[in-house]
């Protein structure tokens, strides 16, 4: 493996900084409800020995250890992120990890067989502009997956369902979020963004699931609550009571709520 760091690559507008005591929490509990359904997708794409591949916003690096294990000793994985501590710790050999800024720092163009990301382009203000990297950083022929989120047209309703909730704290999550630049309708966005951007071979599907108490989805909802605590209630978006009671529920029996709907988009650059 190897490692570089991009200087002055940290973005200060992504709302989840992974230096929080929660991102460990976070990245485990994403990994385990969303990485089975990224790696159908990837599986569908092809991805197999010999291709170079872009894993851009890595996280944890659990993607990118599966994609290593895939392309091969013939083929290689690029793994970047803002901040690239959870990933320094892989010593795999077709495997570099580099500190990158999608928005501002370079990446080769026409080089990849697949560049997939999930989860960072809702957060970027210059989502169009890291868009349109992504893409030139394509080979012709090659294919982009992004999965984001939507996490505004599809929401807990217990007039429908009496045993959803949409807790107090999840609104006043969601609204710092879009204070701060986030895109909730991403997700379902996206699809017409790879077509308008010349992609061909487009598909999309969208996963939803209902997440109990004490699951790997309540995990994810505790974990980003705790994280943006202090901004919340400073705020004014949520009570220090309430916000106590809402935690406790995520490990209630009877606790249930929709997840946020996650889209998974693909599209492949015109071969020449």
């Amino acid at each position: 493996m190897q490692t570089e760091r991009v200087a002055g690559s940290v973005s200060p507008n992504y709302v989840f900084d992974n230096a929080a005591v929660q991102a460990k929490a976070r990245f485990s509990a994403l990994a385990e409800i969303f990485d089975p359904g990224t790696i159908r997708h990837l599986n569908e794409r092809g991805v197999g020995q010999g291709w170079h591949c872009l894993e851009v916003g890595g996280g944890s690096g659990s993607v990118a250890r599966w994609l290593s294990e895939q392309v091969g000793s013939i083929g290689s994985v690029l793994v970047t992120d803002i901040d690239t501590r959870f990933l320094e710790t892989m010593t795999l050999p077709n495997v570099e990890v580099r500190r990158h800024n999608i928005v501002t720092d370079s990446l080769p163009e026409s080089a990849f067989d697949l560049v997939h990301s999930r989860l960072v382009l809702l957060h970027l203000p210059e989502r169009e502009k890291a868009l349109r990297r992504m893409i030139a950083a394509l080979k012709p022929g090659g294919w982009l997956v992004d999965e984001e989120f939507d996490s505004a047209s599809l929401l807990p309703d217990s007039d429908i369902n009496p045993v959803e909730v949409f807790p107090k704290t999840h609104r006043a999550l969601l609204r710092l979020m879009e204070n701060r630049g986030v895109e909730r309708r991403w997700g379902r966005l996206l699809f017409g963004r790879l077509r308008a951007n010349g992609l061909v071979a487009t598909g999309a599907e969208a996963r939803t699931f209902m997440w109990q108490g004490g699951s790997s989805g309540a995990s994810l909802m505790r974990a980003n609550f705790q994280q943006l605590r202090a901004d919340m209630v400073k705020a004014g978006y949520i009570a220090e009571d309430e916000f106590e009671q809402d935690l406790a529920r995520l490990e209630a029996n009877d606790f249930l709520t929709l997840s946020p709907t996650m889209w998974a988009v693909w599209g492949r650059r015109p071969p020449v």
